[in-house]
């Protein structure tokens, strides 16, 4: 979530080698005389669960399309760009919220524009030339120079200082802990990050890449399958890894890109999170990402030009009727309080599979565990941190949270006003259901004190200097992928298509949620049902 993931540690090897996010609510709270305003938003849970009860009226508008796609997260996003750009301008899309994105969403205050959901993107494989053309559709990537290297837009690039750990404290460069470590710690890691390249680069007998993004490209030979099988902690345990620095950074490493940490999840997502992604597209650029104040809703309002009148946001579909030439959809609009039916030739439903439960019978979807997640934005004085440097990403060694990113960092202008962070902490746990409940039951005060509980590790004064907190709360924040849920059967019957006319894509039916696995998701499942003919069935 805070992610898309920071897979290869460059520095660590040279460093040891060479030396060792409900409606909004409102509410002022004081404490030993201090004063400061916190707030409450989160996801439109309660239209979404109106889909237990479907009270909805009868339908009242008849709209047709060629195309309908449900849900305007990237996946949606990206299924509508591929039919654009494939001469297929017939479509609508049809959004919960009452914007675009999903995860991918932000907010913001007179000071700075803050991340909502994911924050940053990082450099695409070479191979992903789908992403690449679309990073070159944004500006992002300005083509490539007389030797193929990208060409690449620095100042949407994450600046120095780009992360920090603070470890015994202090602050280090870089998040692997490295100052005063022992020499079994130094080996333990060096043996590791040795062995996650030789994974990188590893391939099966077909020439697929043991470890792929997408997903989908990845190896299914059974010694790569049995990583899936078991957790990343138990394969760790095989192999000898136990230092506490190490365990603790993967730890957090799976925390920060699944929002579970090692002993949830698989051997195969711990390992991916390192090894998926090749470093093999820019020589100068090998480590960094792409990142903006907003986060990853800077690249939604890229896809916004593809759904200019052709979207409805804060509608909720809660009937699917398959008939023998189309399909016929049911959506209350939840801002004029009425029903539509949109009849369709095809659906493409870019929803996560708790919800299509909701709607289609007999999904089996009950092996979907969606990890909840807390954003905190936090706006301070100016003066916090006095002369020292904020990185644009800051954790802290042992923390329950995962840090906090200097929304403001990739601000070129001289900040003159107060200083915006915003603070991450996933619900790490066995039992997902009962972690959400919690999250949801908590109230300002619970939220706030935990929050400056993790933070006052690394600074202690940080109340003094806070003028408001904004608790942003998403309750099925990403799929969890805990072992058998990426390679499973529950996952591989959730992507199949329901006679060539409903399709399914979401990041969860790959079981890990970066940008790109939705991206391709939307991509793949659009270009799928654009080419099907549909072929009239017989009369029975």
């Amino acid at each position: 979530m805070k992610s898309g993931a920071k897979y290869s540690r460059k520095d660590f090897l040279k460093t040891i080698i060479f030396g060792s996010l409900f409606l909004p609510f409102l509410q002022y709270c004081g404490k030993k005389g201090k004063t400061f305003l916190l707030k409450i938003t989160g996801t439109n849970h309660i239209l979404g669960h109106r889909l237990w009860a479907k009270d909805f009226p009868e339908f009242s508008e008849e709209i047709h399309t060629k195309y309908l796609i449900v849900g305007g997260g990237i996946s949606g996003l990206s299924a509508c760009r591929f039919l654009n750009q494939n001469n297929e301008n017939d479509y609508l899309l049809l959004e919960m919220e009452n914007h675009l994105g999903g995860n991918s969403s932000n907010g913001e205050n007179k000071f700075s524009k803050f991340p909502l959901g994911a924050h940053y993107l990082p450099l695409p494989n070479k191979e992903n030339t789908e992403i690449i053309d679309f990073l070159k559709e944004c500006k992002i990537c300005l083509g490539e120079d007389e030797i193929g290297e990208p060409i690449l837009d620095e100042y949407q690039m994450t600046f120095p200082q780009q992360e920090r750990l603070f470890y015994k404290n202090s602050w280090q460069n870089d998040i692997v802990p490295q100052k005063g470590i022992s020499t079994e710690a130094q080996d333990e890691l060096k043996r590791f990050f040795v062995l996650m390249n030789e994974f990188r680069l590893k391939k099966d007998n077909h020439n697929k890449y043991w470890f792929a993004i997408p997903v989908q490209d990845s190896s299914r030979e059974e010694e790569v399958l049995k990583l899936e099988k078991i957790t990343f902690k138990d394969w760790l345990n095989k192999n000898d890894f136990k230092s506490d620095e190490l365990l603790w950074f993967l730890d957090y490493s799976c925390r920060d890109d699944y929002g579970l940490g090692i002993d949830y999840v698989s051997a195969w997502s711990g390992i991916h999170y390192y090894a998926g992604r090749k470093n093999n597209w820019s020589k100068k650029y090998k480590d960094q990402v792409f990142t903006w104040p907003e986060g990853n809703a800077r690249l939604v309002k890229h896809f916004s030009k593809y759904v200019d009148g052709k979207k409805m946001i804060k509608n909720l579909v809660f009937n699917v009727q398959l008939k023998e030439n189309n399909v016929e959809v049911l959506s209350f609009d939840n801002t004029q309080n009425r029903t539509k039916k949109i009849i369709a030739e095809k659906v493409l439903f870019a929803t996560p599979q708790f919800v299509n439960d909701r709607i289609f019978k007999d999904r089996n979807t009950k092996s979907f565990n969606y990890v909840p997640w807390l954003l905190t934005t936090i706006t301070l004085k100016n003066d916090f941190g006095g002369d020292e440097e904020l990185a644009w990403d800051n954790v802290i060694y042992g923390s329950e949270g995962l840090g906090y990113i200097y929304d403001q960092h990739q601000n070129i202008d001289q900040i003159l006003g107060e200083k915006v962070i915003t603070y991450y902490k996933s619900f790490s746990s066995d039992d997902c259901r009962k972690a959400r409940k919690k999250l949801y039951s908590m109230k300002e005060d619970q939220l706030r004190n935990m929050v400056l509980e993790d933070l006052k590790k690394a600074h202690p004064l940080i109340e003094e200097y806070i003028v408001e907190m904004q608790f942003h709360k998403i309750g099925h924040a990403m799929i969890a992928p805990v072992p058998n849920q990426i390679f499973g059967a529950a996952t591989e019957n959730a992507k199949q298509s329901i006679d060539n006319k409903i399709f399914f894509a979401h990041s969860d039916l790959s079981g890990i949620s970066i940008f790109e696995e939705a991206f391709y998701q939307g991509y793949n499942t659009a270009r799928k049902m654009s080419e099907f003919k549909y072929i009239k069935r017989a009369k029975t």
